[in-house]
């Protein structure tokens, strides 16, 4: 193990009579058929990932796909049939259960998409909840609340009660309630994706606007790829329980690994994803060009330069520094090379 702040390996949840006993009588590593001929449910199949300090890190895929039984399996709220999964090299699978509540209550923050407010307490009890389950005294835990609350745009609301809140409201005092500890590691299911489009939209740029500040390990469940797109440093794609490609938002439309992959894909708005340096041939350039784009430039802001330009054009970085060639072809390719 190197610097991962989560890390596991070979995660299986099956449901049925005695998964622990059938992947034993199959080596541990059945396949699908053979899951599904023994009456077996397979939620989560073989999974190996890893989550760095400070990474957002999606999780994807269509209802049923396994995201949140394996996120729940991270936390240990469901129990693993099989695998490792360690938390800043603890070995979570062997913690007591006491030592899973204190890890809980103080390393791991988790906000899902049902609010789950307490509707008899006010904004500043709700922030303040998880605290009070630790045992800070009221003074500590309210002057703590209000810090939240403050930095997630809620001041001036704390004696509000939930129903008196908007729904973007509600969902910024579960965000809250989730930081009141402190965690070292986010879990957020889809938290999102029950409000209206515009508000959806300002949560994001909240959400961002926390992790800049906050610079929090974080794995976020969705099923939006606009969303992954604009929140992660990675994206896991699931399907039937196993993870088929994890990578940059770029590396999953470029280089799929899979056709589902590439069908998961294939919508996504290239030219306002990629940038050139994606697209880039890197190294030193072939004569002499006395054109350039910036290689962190959007392709869709270069896209008609680099089309009306028959020789390749030089990519520099943000020091002007040349990084490499970009030509027709390949903006050609990027653009439009994998589509039907």
């Amino acid at each position: 193990m190197g610097e991962e702040k989560i890390l596991c390996r070979k995660v299986w949840k099956l449901y049925g009579r005695d998964p622990e006993g059938f992947l034993r009588s199959h080596d541990g590593a059945p396949d699908l058929a053979a899951i599904r001929s023994s009456g077996y449910i397979p939620a989560v199949r073989d999974v190996a990932i890893d989550v760095m300090p400070s990474e957002i890190l999606v999780i994807m895929g269509l209802s049923g796909s396994g995201k949140s039984t394996l996120v729940r399996c991270l936390s240990r709220l469901i129990e693993p049939t099989a695998g490792e999964i360690f938390f800043d090299g603890k070995d979570l699978l062997k913690a007591s259960a006491k030592e899973m509540i204190e890890l809980r209550r103080h390393k791991m923050g988790m906000v899902f998409q049902h609010f789950a407010l307490l509707p008899h307490r006010t904004v500043l009890q709700n922030v303040a909840f998880p605290l009070e389950v630790q045992g800070v005294d009221r003074a500590a835990r309210e002057a703590r609340a209000r810090e939240i609350i403050e930095l997630v745009g809620l001041k001036g609301r704390e004696i509000y009660y939930p129903r008196e809140l908007s729904g973007g409201q509600q969902q910024r005092v579960g965000i809250a309630r989730s930081l009141a500890i402190e965690p070292d590691v986010w879990f957020l299911d889809e938290p999102f994706s029950a409000l209206d489009p515009l508000i959806r939209r300002e949560m994001q740029d909240e959400f961002l606007r926390l992790q800049q500040m906050l610079k929090k390990t974080i794995v976020f469940i969705t099923h939006d790829f606009d969303e992954a797109i604009r929140l992660a440093d990675r994206i896991a794609i699931m399907k039937e329980g196993v993870i088929d490609q994890c990578g940059t938002a770029a590396d999953l439309v470029t280089n799929p690994a899979t056709d589902y992959v590439r069908e998961f894909t294939k919508d996504i708005s290239r030219e306002k994803l990629l940038t050139v340096r994606n697209i880039m041939e890197p190294g030193p350039v072939d004569g002499d060009s006395d054109q350039s784009v910036e290689a962190d430039a959007k392709i869709s802001a270069v896209a008609k330069t680099v089309l009306e330009t028959e020789a390749p054009l030089r990519v520099v970085d943000s020091m002007g520094a040349t990084v490499g060639t970009v030509h027709r072809a390949r903006m050609i390719k990027a653009l439009f090379g994998d589509r039907d």
